[in-house]
């Protein structure tokens, strides 16, 4: 499914965000879940491009920032610039981490550790099916 089409994607409701989502982008967007490891097919895109929050559009990542972390989510070294990202802490696992989410929809991504690359040594781990991917034909990825 393609992402709502709305100018205030943070007061649609419950049943309008159900509408838009498939049912595990239901799951993990609006309802914090967690795709198994190794499931997403976005874990092997490479093409330059745009990685975009499945549920409003919002853009979040450039191809040009992600790496194979060996963790089997989508990672990342860094957010797209500008205010695309919000974060909150997480206690799931008993230990707090940084849960990360779109800034303009409020959907889960994923989370942030502090094991990533130069020269951020951020790891933004997502959810590939918080994600949506567009290629651009910019071999840097913008």
């Amino acid at each position: 499914m393609s992402a709502p089409k709305t100018t205030s994607p943070k007061t649609m409701s419950e049943e309008d965000w159900r509408n838009a989502l498939t049912g595990d982008q239901f799951r993990v967007l609006r309802r914090h879940g967690t795709e198994p490891a190794w499931q997403s097919p976005l874990n092997d895109e490479k093409r330059p491009g745009v990685f975009h929050c499945a549920g409003c559009g919002a853009p979040l990542f450039k191809t040009a920032d992600k790496y194979d972390s060996g963790s089997g989510w989508p990672s990342f070294s860094r957010p797209i610039e500008g205010q695309a990202l919000g974060t909150d802490t997480d206690f799931k696992l008993i230990y707090p981490r940084t849960e990360i989410h779109c800034a303009q929809c409020n959907g889960h991504l994923g989370h942030v550790f502090d094991d990533g690359p130069e020269p951020t040594g951020k790891r933004y781990c997502i959810n590939g099916v918080a994600l949506a991917f567009e290629a651009q034909g910019n071999a840097e990825g913008e």
